[in-house]
């Protein structure tokens, strides 16, 4: 580990600051007393001060307060959605490499016709008709992220099937399942985990489209997508309202797509079938 990080030096660095902005997310409304549902019409929309550091919106609510609650839905969001892509990528990918022929066929034409398909739009219609829930936006996302790891899985256990060691296995009797779980599934953990890390961004800046568009996360909880749009509304009489969301988004996507580089780059055996 210590020669990965003298190597990549700036991967410490990114790993360091993910961990103060999520600690700042979840570990923050413990120490910042502030409530981010509370409103106080009287005061309005307040330029930032020493009582509130990123000023109130149109409702008197404190920005700091809901920028950490946005926070913490939005890296909920992204890693839930992840991690149902990631499944879904796994089992998919894993059957086509190991059982080939006419499953491997079928199951890459499909991906080949789902791929074209206009994931967002999709996403968006699934919103507008099955109601605007939080774990309706999840599950959306999640089950239209998969199909780039599904390659990349598939790919993977094609080449670690015709290995040394896993023809040893299958000649001492193993079954399928125990050759996947003991043998091929541990050689699949670097392309997981990085994969993961520059998915888990491009998660979070959909969910933002979608509610920026009204359709994702619904009053009263916030994330920083909502707050973006609701500050984009308020640019020229409160910027305020804008910059400290767009801040936060920003520093938190380019760090994580920032880190994803820097362990594909560390992987150099796998970094051509990463880019495929």
């Amino acid at each position: 580990m210590k020669t990965l990080f003298k190597k990549h030096p700036w991967m410490l660095f990114h790993i360091l600051f993910l961990f103060i902005i999520v600690g700042v997310c979840f570990l923050g409304p413990l120490f910042y007393q502030q409530d981010y549902r509370s409103q106080n019409l009287c005061l309005g929309a307040q330029a930032p001060s020493l009582e509130h550091p990123c000023g109130t919106d149109i409702l008197g609510r404190d920005v700091l307060a809901r920028l950490l609650y946005g926070g913490r839905l939005s890296i909920f969001i992204g890693t839930s959605a992840s991690l149902i892509a990631i499944i879904i990528g796994i089992i998919v990918g894993s059957i086509a490499g190991l059982m080939g022929g006419n499953t491997d066929r079928f199951l890459m034409r499909l991906i080949d016709i789902i791929y074209p398909l206009p994931f967002t739009l999709i996403i968006i219609l699934i919103m507008s008709l099955g109601g605007r829930h939080l774990s309706l936006l999840i599950f959306a996302i999640g089950c239209f992220n998969w199909l780039t790891l599904a390659r990349m899985i598939r790919g993977q256990v094609l080449c670690l099937k015709n290995s040394t060691f896993v023809q040893s296995a299958q000649c001492l009797g193993q079954t399928s399942f125990g050759i996947w779980r003991k043998h091929i599934f541990p050689n699949l953990m670097s392309i997981l985990f990085v994969y993961g890390t520059l998915l888990i961004p491009n998660i979070i800046l959909e969910e933002a489209f979608i509610s920026f568009l009204g359709l994702g996360v619904q009053p009263p909880m916030s994330s920083w997508g909502t707050l973006i749009f609701d500050g984009a509304k308020e640019m020229e009489s409160a910027p305020w309202l804008l910059i400290f969301p767009c801040l936060f988004f920003s520093l938190t996507l380019v760090s994580l797509n920032f880190l994803g580089d820097h362990f594909r780059d560390a992987l150099a055996p796998n970094r051509k079938m990463l880019q495929r």
